[in-house]
């Protein structure tokens, strides 16, 4: 089954649904800094949600890995795909939230106090140079590597369908381009609208969504993919799916609790010149 539109599938629409809902939040909130913070803040709202997304999306490709091996036996590409990229996305998790570091109340050591530039037990925040990590290697590494998945290989693929076989015998999968679209666009928009030194945030959390929805909607469902999906189309994938749909919403609705639980605003309060990052 390969589709290209996000509507034809209501994971796919529910993700869309959220992330213009965010983005519609920070944009309700951009004059009053006190609620904008609590969306954006480390621990806030939107890191949350991106913590969530990961975990849950690392646990899917998880189980994936081990339908994988179940179906067939044997290292193949198919599942180096999945056991690489369930080790990736879970990794990205940990780095979200410093590895508990907050949650926790760990001191960071003298490596990390050192030469990280917020001082926290994480990778993505190293110091190099005037920059970090983050912002001199991997967003630029991010948004090359996005552009490429969502755009240029989904628009080869409408003309050359041999590029998407190429790509999943890879063990990867092509997003729908609308989907796509959708997402690039509001990540510019939240760069257009949002004056805050976090609103990258957003767009973080935009891909999260984006990436979780549309994972289940082609390795579950079959949405924008020619392999075999986990569900075949039956009353139970659909039941599935609108399950999956509820749990999205609920994970929106913990991320917002966390952020009250773990100290958010707290953190504002002690660290007052914090936000640079």
């Amino acid at each position: 089954m390969v589709a290209t539109k996000w509507y034809v599938h209501p994971v796919i629409a529910v993700g869309v649904i959220i992330n213009v809902f965010i983005l519609g939040l920070a944009i309700f909130w951009s004059h009053d800094p006190q609620p904008l913070w609590r969306l954006l803040v480390e621990d806030g709202i939107v890191e949350w949600m991106q913590f969530l997304c990961f975990v849950f999306l690392a646990g899917l490709l998880g189980f994936l890995a081990v339908e994988q091996w179940q179906r067939e036996p044997k290292i193949n590409l198919q599942l180096l795909a999945f056991v690489g990229l369930t080790a990736l996305v879970a990794l990205a998790a940990l780095e979200e939230v410093s590895w508990f570091q907050r949650v926790l109340h760990v001191v960071p050591s003298d490596f990390f106090a050192q030469n990280n530039r917020q001082g926290e037990t994480n990778l993505h925040n190293l110091a190099m140079g005037k920059s970090s990590l983050h912002k001199a290697v991997l967003l630029k590494l991010i948004a090359v590597v996005g552009l490429t998945h969502n755009l240029i290989l989904p628009l080869l693929a409408r003309k050359r369908p041999a590029v998407r076989t190429f790509v999943e015998k890879f063990g990867l999968y092509l997003p729908p381009l609308s989907a796509s679209i959708i997402y690039i666009v509001l990540v510019a928009l939240s760069h257009l609208l949002i004056d805050h030194p976090r609103k990258g945030e957003l767009g973080e959390v935009f891909g999260a969504v984006h990436y979780l929805v549309t994972v289940v909607a082609a390795y579950f469902f079959g949405v924008g993919y020619g392999k075999k999906p986990v569900f075949a189309e039956s009353r139970d994938s659909r039941n599935v799916a609108t399950l999956f749909c509820m749990v999205l919403v609920f994970m929106l609705m913990t991320g917002w609790i966390l952020s009250s639980g773990t100290g958010a605003a707290a953190y504002i309060a002690t660290h007052p010149g914090f936000g640079a990052e």
